[in-house]
């Protein structure tokens, strides 16, 4: 059985995921934004919290997507 995911690290995955979204650019944001609700409902988290991670950790987020330097 895979171990509890922390919040920190939902939220890290939560937040690569919508970076990942976002530059998918505006024509695949109606098909996507579905998956990305479902994902922060199974994770307990909001939109609002994941934005929030990303204003602190936006720099760790891009590097873990292959967008900028840690």
């Amino acid at each position: 059985m895979a171990r509890a995911r922390s919040r920190e690290e939902k939220l890290f995955g939560a937040a690569v995921l919508r970076r990942s979204l976002e530059l998918r650019g505006e024509e695949h944001k109606a098909a996507l934004q579905p998956v990305y609700d479902g994902v922060l409902r199974d994770l307990g988290l909001t939109d609002d919290e994941v934005s929030a991670y990303l204003g602190q950790h936006g720099v760790r987020v891009d590097a873990a997507i292959g967008r900028g330097k840690a």
